[in-house]
């Protein structure tokens, strides 16, 4: 059967992805995930001013299978460490630190919320509504692909807003936190503009022989 209607050798990954800008024009992506094949991790795709795209894996593992699903022009494996504290994180990542804060839901975040688990991550949904996912969040996508014979399908269940953060990269202050403005080019959509940090379940069909996801969700929810 399609992917489309149901994944038959499908991958899965449970957990938030952030989108943040900064006022220098570096702009990165993080994503925690409690639960995957690759057990639980945080990774981080780094943006900069001058479209340099660096990839910050913690293991050789997460290093190879994203780097196979994304497109960089730099690698690094280095240690990433992401903690929260309420609604504060604090993010390490080789030559990136962080630290954000993360607001209410949104309003897009409360209609998320509000779609059954089971409906938000199955494969049929989230392909019918990209097209309006292109709409209300320009440079956002559903699903689609980034190269390499993969699928990729996001299944979005809640949005906070970031409403602070602190950047600094090679241990240079890169500024005020700004929109994630031009969109990031790693794979064939961005994360919304509005800083956010998004519950999400990543399927990505075609990476390989279905595997069970381990670990618990255990991420800070609000």
């Amino acid at each position: 059967m399609s992917p489309v209607g149901h994944p038959a050798a499908v991958e899965r990954f449970d957990g938030w992805i952030g989108g943040l800008g900064t006022e220098s024009g570096l702009r990165y992506v993080i994503g925690h995930w409690p639960s995957s094949p690759l057990g639980t991790f945080t990774d981080v795709m780094v943006e900069r001013p001058d479209g340099h795209r660096l990839l910050l894996a913690p293991s050789p593992a997460v290093e190879e299978f994203v780097a196979a699903t994304y497109t960089f022009d730099e690698v690094r494996h280095v240690p990433v460490d992401l903690r929260s504290v309420g609604s504060e994180f604090f993010l390490t990542a080789g030559p990136l630190t962080a630290r954000f804060v993360l607001g209410g839901r949104s309003p897009l975040g409360v209609l998320l919320h509000a779609v059954p688990w089971r409906l938000a991550t199955a494969p049929w949904w989230i392909a019918t509504i990209d097209a309006i996912a292109r709409r209300v969040l320009p440079g956002v996508r559903t699903v689609g692909s980034a190269g390499g014979g993969r699928t990729e399908y996001y299944g979005a269940q809640d949005l906070h807003r970031i409403e602070a953060a602190t950047t600094t990269f090679d241990g240079v202050d890169q500024g005020a936190l700004r929109p994630v403005s031009p969109p990031v080019r790693f794979g064939f959509g961005s994360t919304p503009t509005a800083p956010s940090w998004v519950r999400i379940t990543t399927l990505i069909a075609g990476a390989g022989n279905s595997t069970e996801p381990i670990g618990a969700d255990g991420t800070p929810r609000q």
